[in-house]
């Protein structure tokens, strides 16, 4: 039971510390739990399976954390209207069996080299983890500890230098220091020692902030130029009356919204993600006699100067089956099709700048590894209410130029700005604001849309760049450089935000170098692993 109590409270410290309901000062100590707990069961207890014991807790930890953190899921829906409870059991499931498999490695690294040697080991493992995390096809990095401050922007004003990473390396390495301590007390009873080591961790907690803290007060980058920007927050119900909506009705509703609130002179109109059409979506070959894209023109054709950035379906349609992409599956005899999550930016007798989301959702839009899991699960993707294709991808970001003013608009779309060297790749081709358009419509009012609105303001710190956030059914907001939300809308409210965005030009440390402390503990991870193969070929060899 000792273990057992050990285990949850963990799990409820992890839970508490996170955005956008929590208390975030948990964190620094919330694994220390969990670390008794496998020090106790691997030098103390009687059990004859101690890694399986150790398995199976941190399991049960990880469980709890990620359905109180993310058990949001559940507000998404199946076709018919129902709740999809596979739509959270999978990624919680599969999620927490990641955490748990990686601090097994822990376990079995510390039994081998020592309690020393396995807490580097495991800050080396978790940093790894999380960047392989961003990485892969079922990425998802919505647990990244890092990212537990994004509610606090004025304590991690820092992250311009070492990102959202360079947070979840600050927490770990307090957390293994505070469990050291706690080991070296028990183990010696030395106050001085004591009074040593907790300086140590109060220094580890505190200097970051209060770097933090000046460069926020001392923040006084020029910008470059300012534009105004308009976000349009349609609350367009994303699984029926976006469906049974004649597109040129939804359009013209979005425009009649614009309309409304162009109050002043607009630079950028900004609509959210899959905006347009409804039903369907528009052909890529045929982008300049599109009648949805042509009518965007003619709105702005009465209102000079102005440019349109909005989300779209898009496709493309293949009739050479030797040229298709990897994403393209066949509709007939002879015709292929890709489809694409997009972004377009249109002005009068101007060609249609187009960019395709680069991050997608496992299970949602894109199937994972399907060249290997497809001919095994079959529809059964499809049936939990995910996809059995895959969108296609732009491999670079691009910006978005302005033909009237210096803009230029970093098109990301809605599960991208979860990436923090991702959207670095934007203001690296130019960008020198960021243009979120989004649609967390799907969860309903969980804290899922919550939670990616805090997530935003972290890649403003760490870009320095200010956000225009457009959502479908909210929250459209506008972020200062410093994570700040200058303004923003209800939720479920159908209408229009104005922003009056400062454009900026310099480069952060972080947007030059990107998540270099992960690339630093993949390094390390090696050395690591190569020590100790090295030290097990030695006693070997000592032996014969």
């Amino acid at each position: 039971m000792k273990y057992v109590l050990l285990t949850l409270i963990s799990a409820m410290l992890l839970s508490v510390s996170w955005p956008t309901y929590g208390v975030p000062f948990f964190i620094f100590f919330a694994l220390v739990p969990l670390l008794m707990m496998e020090h106790g069961i691997s030098k103390f207890s009687g059990y004859k399976r101690k890694s399986w014991a150790v398995f199976g807790l941190s399991y049960l930890c990880f469980v709890i954390w990620n359905v109180v953190t993310t058990g949001w899921l559940y507000g998404s829906k199946n076709p018919d209207g129902s709740h999809s409870l596979m739509a959270v059991l999978f990624p919680v499931l599969v999620n927490s069996l990641l955490y748990a498999l990686m601090f097994q490695c822990y376990h079995w690294y510390k039994n081998a080299q020592g309690t020393y040697w396995g807490l580097g080991f495991l800050i080396a493992i978790w940093m790894s983890f999380e960047k392989f995390h961003m990485s892969w096809e079922l990425t998802w990095p919505w647990l990244n500890l890092g990212n537990v401050f994004s509610d606090y922007p004025k304590l991690i004003q820092w992250y311009d230098t070492l990102g959202a990473t360079g947070g979840s390396f600050w927490i770990l390495l307090t957390n293994v220091f505070i469990f050291y301590t706690l080991r070296t007390w028990e183990a010696g009873r030395k106050r001085k020692e004591l009074i040593k080591n907790s300086s140590v961790i109060a220094t580890l907690i505190t200097v970051p902030m209060i770097i933090s803290i000046i460069k926020y007060n001392n923040f006084n980058e020029k910008p470059s130029g300012q534009v105004n920007v308009l976000l349009l927050q349609p609350d367009l119900d994303p699984y029926a009356e976006k469906y049974s909506k004649d597109s040129l009705t939804i359009e013209q509703d979005l425009l009649s919204l614009a309309e409304k609130n162009s109050t002043t002179k607009i630079d950028y109109y900004i609509a959210p993600e899959t905006a347009l059409p409804g039903r369907g979506s528009i052909s890529e070959t045929g982008f300049e006699k599109s009648l949805l894209l042509n009518n965007l023109k003619d709105f702005l054709s009465k209102h000079p100067g102005s440019v349109f950035a909005t989300g779209i379906s898009s496709h493309r349609l293949y009739f050479d089956q030797a040229s298709l992409p990897k994403e393209a599956y066949q509709v007939n005899n002879g015709v292929w099709v890709s489809s694409y999550n997009t972004a377009v930016q249109l002005a009068p007798d101007q060609k249609v700048q187009v960019y395709h989301k680069g991050k997608l959702v496992p299970g949602v839009e894109i199937f994972p590894y399907m060249s290997v899991l497809k001919p095994v699960l079959g529809n059964a993707m499809l049936n939990l209410g995910g996809t059995v294709a895959s969108l296609g991808v732009d491999k670079e970001r691009i910006a978005f130029s302005n033909p009237y003013n210096k803009g230029k608009l970093a098109p990301i779309i809605c599960y991208e700005s979860i990436y923090g060297e991702f959207v670095t790749d934007y203001v690296k081709k130019g960008a020198n604001f960021l243009g979120i358009m989004t649609n967390d419509s799907w969860w309903g009012v969980t804290e899922g849309h919550k939670q990616l609105l805090s997530y935003a303001k972290l890649r403003a710190i760490e870009t320095r760049r200010e956000i225009a956030r457009a959502a479908n059914s909210g929250i459209s907001a506008h972020i200062n450089a410093k994570g700040e939300i200058e303004a923003d809308t209800f939720y479920g409210d159908q209408t229009a935000l104005f922003a009056k965005i400062n454009l900026y030009d310099t480069m952060t440390f972080y947007t030059r170098a990107g998540d270099l402390l992960s690339r630093f503990s993949i390094f390390a991870l090696g050395f690591l692993l190569f020590y100790f193969l090295i030290e097990k070929f030695r006693n070997r060899t000592k032996k014969i």
